[in-house]
């Protein structure tokens, strides 16, 4: 098997079958573990139909039981306001001390609209252009605060530099924000986008789109490494085009696994290692069909083969998932033009 020196990216996700009498404690072993693992972060889907907790809050749960691991909830962007979806994952940034993401999601059932009354549902390619738009909004809210906004000073009573706190004054196709935000500009200055641009929701080249234009980390369900590596290479080119640097588009590859014993596990290490060779992604977001069975296998058996071939860390250089993932954190839009103005 050819080795490459260039490690991958390695996530999990915690979707599973929950019938345990205490969830709370489920998922925060199951983060501690990931985080044994090196994992750069832990994903967990949501919606807005059907039994289940809240992403966010089980991941702002299990952030101050970690410390190195990122937390990726997904946030349905359709029937929700935009501004709510930028503040509630501003807040899980500032709980985690940086280590936020969100996967983005979209809403396309009739059950689902009615459960708002709004409006009705739209079809996968009109919800993922807004989601698109919800993710660029999104990013200007965050950058609404500038870093150094935050004035504190008790003796004149000023909380905050008025002149460092921006308007972004955005109008969508479905709707429009103003600003600022109501939270400080996030440690991580911009926590992590991650969209599906294969996934649910079937959004076709409206969700590969989003995904070229705003997101940091995408993800790729393929049969092969070459399905993958040509949506990578399809991703990143799109990418390019739209003026942004390719090299920070992080691809992985979203696998199913189930892991019944110590054989499984090292097998899955080939796997893996013969698909990065071969640049069919940058890295690996793994879907277990049994989270509390199979990632106990992937940190015990599939994570130290991969880490004795030198194709995954053995500890987190930084803290925040930017650092993990060798994103670097985004300047402030508006302090950029201030300054050049």
């Amino acid at each position: 098997m050819p080795v490459t020196q260039r490690p991958l990216h390695l996530a999990v996700a915690l979707d599973g079958p929950l019938q345990h009498p205490d969830p709370a404690a489920h998922f925060v072993r199951l983060g501690q573990l990931a985080e044994r693992g090196t994992l750069d972060f832990v994903t967990l889907g949501d919606s807005f139909t059907g039994p289940g907790l809240d992403a966010l809050a089980v991941l702002a749960r299990i952030a101050p039981a970690t410390d190195r691991i990122g937390l990726v909830p997904t946030v349905t962007t359709t029937h929700t306001e935009p501004f709510h979806v930028s503040t509630a994952v501003s807040t899980l940034d500032w709980v985690s001390r940086g280590r936020a993401g969100w996967a983005v999601g979209v809403s396309t059932t009739d059950a689902e609209a009615a459960l708002f009354g709004r409006r009705d549902a739209a079809p996968p390619a009109d919800v993922w252009r807004e989601a698109g738009e919800v993710a660029d909004v999104a990013a200007r809210l965050w950058d609404s605060w500038e870093d150094d906004a935050e004035i504190r000073d008790r003796a004149s009573g000023r909380f905050v530099d008025r002149d460092k706190l921006h308007y972004v004054d955005f109008t969508g196709s479905t709707f429009s924000v103003r600003g600022p935000s109501i939270v400080p500009r996030p440690p991580q200055g911009r926590p992590v986008t991650v969209i599906d641009a294969t996934g649910d929701g079937d959004g076709g080249p409206a969700a590969e789109e989003a995904a070229a234009a705003y997101a940091d980390v995408v993800l790729v369900r393929a049969e092969d490494p070459q399905a993958a590596g040509a949506a990578r290479t399809a991703l990143r080119e799109r990418a390019r085009a739209l003026g942004r640097n390719p090299d920070r588009l992080i691809v992985l590859a979203s696998l199913p696994v189930e892991l019944y014993s110590s054989g499984d596990a090292v097998g899955l290490a080939d796997l893996l290692g013969d698909w990065h060779a071969d640049g069919a992604a940058d890295g690996f977001h793994l879907r277990p069909a049994d989270p509390a069975r199979d990632l106990a296998h992937l940190v015990d058996g599939t994570v130290p083969v991969l880490q004795h071939r030198c194709l995954l860390r053995r500890f987190y250089p930084g803290a925040t998932l930017r650092e993990h993932l060798g994103l670097p954190r985004p300047a402030n839009r508006y302090a950029l033009a201030r300054e050049a103005s």
